[in-house]
């Protein structure tokens, strides 16, 4: 697979991994969430707990970093960064922020821990859907009444970053969280180092994501990445072409029969096919 970009698409899942994903590089990571909270956290270590990516493999999922961290005050609170998809998408970050709050119970010690939950923070950035009807593209959710107004609860946070509505150019960029989603959104387009970004951090994170400084095997992972991120995006433009969604979902099973031929043909990967018409890898493999 042919490669055009001097950098690599961040919103790949293999991009992702390998800019904020790893221990080496962990002040990127926190430097983006540093201003993310916007100075309501203050971020100076955190550890990886749990870290999922499945990228690099033949199945498709999220990428998902479970993250302990430390404040400037010395206290410690959860977040979890993924790069979401569409699929039951709220109803999955609710899960992971529950879980995380029901890991943190002693067991068979709750009186002893009497609730002493740590905070928690699930953080989704959404790369080709869209989470609300507004044109916002940061959703900062906590719970709170709903006649009032009244925050009920700020120690549990969801955080949503809906780049297809970040539209902000260059010249427009006001913050370093501008910044930071400009590089999420635009990276891979970029054939330099802007001036703008000569902040060190950027530096770093350019020189990390330039194709050329993966080995062989990193760049054979990023491509498979790649060209899945592609194939889901044609996925959804030939539904909109076609006007195939709502025969899918009738079920008829020689439309979805001809409607995977015709996927088929144009190189999509089988998962993907499988995902959209609802017919079986088995019965796709069938059709090749």
């Amino acid at each position: 697979m042919q490669q055009f970009s001097r950098y690599i698409d961040l919103t790949t899942d293999y991009g992702f991994k390998r800019v904020f994903g790893t221990d080496v590089n962990k002040d990127i990571l926190i430097d983006f969430l540093n201003d993310l909270f916007q100075g309501r956290k203050i971020i100076k270590d955190l550890v990886y707990n749990k870290n999922e990516q499945v990228g690099d493999t033949s199945k498709l999922g999220t990428v998902i970093f479970d993250l302990i961290c430390t404040a400037d005050d010395d206290s410690q609170f959860i977040i979890e960064v993924q790069r979401s998809r569409q699929e039951n998408f709220k109803e999955r970050t609710i899960y992971y922020g529950s879980k995380l709050i029901s890991d943190q119970a002693l067991k068979g010690k709750r009186e002893q821990w009497a609730y002493a939950i740590n905070e928690v923070y699930v953080i989704a950035i959404m790369d080709g859907f869209h989470f609300s009807d507004t044109q916002d593209y940061l959703h900062d959710i906590c719970l709170c009444n709903r006649k009032t107004g009244e925050i009920f609860y700020d120690k549990l946070g969801f955080i949503y970053i809906e780049l297809l509505n970040f539209s902000k150019t260059e010249n427009a960029l006001e913050s370093d969280l501008d910044k930071w989603l400009f590089v999420l959104k635009n990276m891979s387009r970029l054939d330099k180092l802007p001036v703008y970004l000569k902040k060190p951090i950027f530096q770093k994170l350019f020189q990390i994501a330039e194709y050329s400084n993966l080995s062989k095997g990193e760049k054979e992972m990023y491509d498979v990445s790649l060209k899945r991120k592609w194939d889901e995006y044609a996925v959804k433009q030939y539904w909109k072409k076609e006007g195939l969604q709502e025969g899918i979902q009738e079920g008829k099973l020689e439309n979805m029969k001809s409607v995977t031929r015709n996927m088929l043909s144009l190189g999509l990967d089988v998962e993907l096919i499988s995902k959209a018409v609802g017919l079986s890898v088995e019965e796709i493999k069938k059709l090749q």
